[in-house]
């Protein structure tokens, strides 16, 4: 026998033996489920076509020679023959594809074990319990609730006294800073923060009925303030010609329309809980981690902050 298919027997033979050994010191074994056979299957054919392969591929090289007809192309004086595709590629191609198409359609994972999928139903058990445990809580034990599942969940960002940590998060005591109103007025806003498609126009929309104009930028300046003091000082006329026919003449919103600018609301919170908000410091991630329970009780919390 030719040693370069002696060398690759004892290879393939030894890497069995290895895989075998270690599988078999595992617990459960090699039949333990579905998910260590196919690994093991998968193994095998890995190393046993690689091998063989390659030790083809490289006895061909140690004794054929290029033949064939030439394709007129040619890349610096490098052509390429007119040969068909190997028969032995071919098969290789087509049993992948079917191998491919049965582990999606009827082997692992959508039929079979896998670990995330007990993880998800585990969580949705416990969500079920959980929402059913809690579903009458309310107050301040629901604040209460709501300040646990922030200090789990939200102080990383926006800090233990949900300060927003330097202006890297949103300030949390207040409801929105003037950055973040020119910020919307500039960009316009889609953060479904009545939950739907709602969204705001850029400056480009934003039209002052008071001046009879677009929105300017000192309006911007003035409006941006007046809705980040709270609805006080300067900028109220321009709050009142160009924003009051969505937000409310008190900036509190208006059902399916505009969201509350004066104060948070937890229904305001549960929103950018479940769609994420993207504004003048970044993007904060939707939390598909929570139940709705755990979003609500969030909301409250972080209402008690602003209105303290």
């Amino acid at each position: 026998m030719n040693k370069l298919y002696l060398g690759g027997s004892i290879f393939v033979a030894l890497m069995l033996l290895f895989t075998y050994i270690s599988v078999a010191g595992s617990k459960g074994g090699l039949n333990s489920d579905i998910v260590n056979m196919l690994a093991v299957a998968g193994a095998v054919a890995i190393v046993v076509i690689t091998v063989f392969v390659v030790i083809k591929y490289v006895r061909q090289m140690q004794v054929d020679t290029a033949s064939g007809e030439l394709a007129k192309e040619s890349w610096d004086g490098i052509g390429e023959y007119k040969n068909n595709v190997p028969m032995g590629w071919a098969i290789m191609f087509l049993l992948t594809m079917v191998w491919g198409m049965w582990y999606w359609l009827i082997g692992y994972p959508v039929n079979k074990y896998s670990q995330i999928g007990e993880y998800n139903e585990d969580v949705a058990v416990h969500n079920t319990k959980f929402q059913e445990k809690y579903k009458d809580i309310s107050g301040d034990k629901l604040v209460e609730m709501g300040e646990s599942v922030f200090l789990a969940e939200c102080k990383v960002c926006h800090g233990l006294s949900a300060d927003g940590i330097d202006g890297k998060a949103a300030n949390l005591n207040k409801r929105i800073d003037a950055a973040s109103v020119k910020y919307i007025i500039e960009h316009g806003s889609n953060n479904k923060l009545l939950g739907m498609e709602m969204p705001m126009p850029d400056r480009n929309a934003l039209f002052n009925a008071t001046s009879g104009a677009l929105i300017t930028d000192a309006e911007i300046e003035l409006v941006a303030n007046y809705v980040a003091n709270g609805m006080s000082g300067e900028g109220a006329d321009v709050f009142a010609g160009a924003c009051s026919s969505c937000h409310g003449a008190d900036g509190k919103g208006v059902d399916f329309v505009a969201p509350n600018l004066a104060q948070y609301t937890p229904a305001l919170v549960v929103n950018v809980l479940n769609n994420g908000k993207k504004a003048a410091i970044g993007a904060m991630p939707k939390f598909d981690r929570l139940n709705d329970k755990q979003k609500e009780a969030v909301g409250a919390y972080i209402t008690s902050l602003s209105s303290k």
